[in-house]
Parts: C-alpha cells; structure tokens; sequence
C-alpha cells in the first residue's frame, strides 16, 4: 500500500502525456523543426511546475519514500558539459521522438519497438556511470 500513491502517480503521467499528445513523435517532430509551439509550451509548463514543486519540497521540508529528508545540491554550471551532454540527449530525442518519460508511456501504450530505445537509454545511462569519472569536469 506504501507504493499505492506512486502507482496512481505515474498512472496519471501516463494520461496526461498521452492526452497532451506529449509521446506523439510527430508532435516532436514539429518542435525539432520549429513549426509549432505545442511540445515548447509542454516544456515551459513542466519547468514551472518543477521550480514550484521544488520550493514546496524545500518550504515544507517534505521527504523521500523512504522518510529522508529531500537535498539538493549545487551544481557545477560549467557550459561545455551542459552543451556537450545537451546536445547529445537532444539528438538522441529527435532521432527517436521520444525522451525519457514518453518512451515508457509509448511503451505501456503498445509500440514495442520503444523497449529498443529503452534498452539503449539504459545501456547509455550505465556507460555514464562506468565513464564518468574520466569525463570532463
């Protein structure tokens, strides 16, 4: 029962990426191209609500999962890593249409070939992990 709300959570990121037409490839297509504001005002959406879900959890001291409290740390703003690992993800975005939270979605709505993207965002993330530390800082 514990996971129950994280269930229902990511059920409802489900709908709402689906009726937002945020997994639609063609969707991001457009965005890529610049022919349409709809995925960039998704995205400027998404930040609000991040920075204001970020103050909450920070005002109101909220917790993990676990019951530890919630840190966030300071993070090195050097421009190369950001650009380098930037433009990476987004051309990894536009060549598969979809970024990390739709390609589960796209997944649980049927399109199998998305375990491939999954698979290869996965392996991306674990070469990460093994390569980090002899990455530019």
């Amino acid at each position: 029962m514990k996971l129950l709300k994280f269930i229902l959570a990511g059920i409802v990121f489900g709908i709402v990426m689906t009726k937002s037409e945020a997994i639609s490839w063609f969707r991001i297509q457009e965005m890529f191209r610049f022919q349409s504001f709809h995925m960039y005002g998704i995205i400027i959406t998404a930040i609000v609500i991040g920075a204001i879900a970020v103050q909450l959890i920070k005002r109101f001291k909220i917790r993990d999962i676990n019951g530890n409290p919630i840190i966030f740390n300071p993070k090195d703003m050097s421009i190369p890593r950001y650009l380098i690992g930037g433009t990476i993800f987004g051309l990894g975005w536009a060549m598969t249409g979809a970024c990390p939270g739709p390609m589960f979605v796209n997944f649980g709505y049927g399109y199998g070939m998305m375990l491939l993207i999954i698979l290869g965002a996965l392996f991306g993330t674990f070469m990460y992990g093994v390569l980090r530390t002899k990455l530019p800082h």
